[in-house]
């Protein structure tokens, strides 16, 4: 069955392009164009879009969990925190997993492996731990953390039979960089993330293969006019995707922009989204420490550290066009960026023919009215 959404403003590849429409057949794009040339076409459901906006699926390479549900908690859990995000177009996900043991963290990438198998809008798993600076730990428990060694990585890596698509690392702990290669050869993302490490010990990290900074500022030093630290060091390096939690509380908007300046097409908006996204205030935990959420801020209630956030991605659009951001590139920002990012650009990210035929249909303030996965309207 062919559909086809009409009337629309079609935002992708960088452009907004009026009056635009969209063909979906067997699960992918079949065809786009503009004006009525779609009535040339044999179709069997319409949608007329009345002039919105039509995004591509966005992509969150980095979150927790949602409407009470953390990803490490197993399989209902992810399909609760899922359901939330994917009404607020995300349309794929790379699953996040806080620091356990690596007992737990192979059995928990193990579920992750056996559900994505079944549902191709679950991309994988993000470990974001154990191989963390204690200093700079944030929400993670510091009795876990631990440098990394060759056989805890190749026992996760196997663990996820292919899945494993991204890890947070700290490059200067023992080993780090030899990590940093292993997981690489292995097929996963690297980001250096919970770290202390200067601008020169990052650079090293992505000559050695490192291509992102996780959730940049937060949880690393931060840009000193003496000591530049991780945060310019991926700024100036090309091959580097920056994530950036656009909530207005974990990065100022103003700082924000500046990451969008320096680093043009390279700043993915993740969410890093826990339990309480999609949910009410209050009394939360997170990789088994206690978090209170007030106003929509979550924070660890021994320490005061801050806990993931309460961001959808649809939210993290708002807030940067807010700021002055061209619509164009803050939707690839969740697009095709954090699509390319892990290794999925082309296939997802995109509404160019024979990319799934994910979107998200977005009225004039940029809320939600829309989402379709695999052309089924959800």
């Amino acid at each position: 069955m062919t559909t086809v959404l009409h009337s629309l403003r079609l935002v992708d590849d960088g452009f907004i392009t009026d009056d635009a429409w969209v063909a979906f057949a067997d699960g992918v794009v079949l065809a786009r164009g503009t004006g009525a040339s779609w009535r040339e076409m044999p179709v069997a459901e319409t949608v007329d879009g009345g002039g919105a906006y039509l995004t591509p699926g966005f992509v969150d390479i980095h979150g927790h969990g949602g409407g009470g549900a953390a990803f490490d908690d197993g399989a209902e859990a992810i399909a609760t925190a899922r359901a939330v995000h994917r009404a607020h177009g995300t349309t794929r996900a790379v699953l996040s997993l806080v620091t356990a043991s690596i007992d737990d963290l192979a059995a928990r990438v193990g579920v992750i492996a056996d559900l994505a198998e079944r549902d191709a809008t679950i991309l994988g798993s993000h470990l974001e731990g154990p191989f963390l600076d204690v200093g700079h730990k944030g929400a993670h428990t510091e009795g876990l953390l631990r440098a990394p060694d060759a056989e805890s990585i190749a026992r996760l890596v196997d663990a996820g039979r292919g899945t494993v698509r991204q890890v947070t690392l700290a490059p200067e702990l023992p080993g780090g960089l030899a990590a940093t290669a292993q997981f690489v050869a292995a097929g996963v993302a690297v980001a250096v993330g919970h770290t202390a490490a200067t601008e020169d010990e990052a650079a090293a990290a992505f000559d050695a293969g490192a291509t992102l900074l996780t959730h940049a500022f937060n949880a690393m030093p931060g840009i000193h006019h003496r000591a530049p630290g991780p945060i310019v060091a991926a700024m100036r390096d090309e091959r580097v995707t920056l994530e950036v939690i656009a909530d207005g509380f974990h990065v100022h908007p103003h700082v924000i922009a500046l990451a969008f300046a320096q680093a043009p097409g390279r700043i993915a908006l993740i969410t890093d989204a826990m339990a309480a996204a999609g949910a009410a205030d209050g009394h939360y935990e997170l990789g088994g420490l206690a978090v209170t959420v007030i106003d929509g801020a979550a924070r660890l209630d021994v320490g005061g550290a801050i806990a993931g956030s309460t961001l959808t991605q649809d939210a993290a659009l708002r807030l940067v066009v807010a700021g002055g951001l061209p619509l164009p590139a803050a939707v690839a920002a969740l697009t095709t960026v954090p699509a390319r990012a892990i290794g999925v650009e082309g296939r997802y990210g995109s509404l160019r023919p024979g990319a799934a035929a994910d979107a998200v249909l977005l009225d004039d303030a940029l809320t939600v009215a829309g989402v379709w996965v695999d052309g089924i309207r959800i």
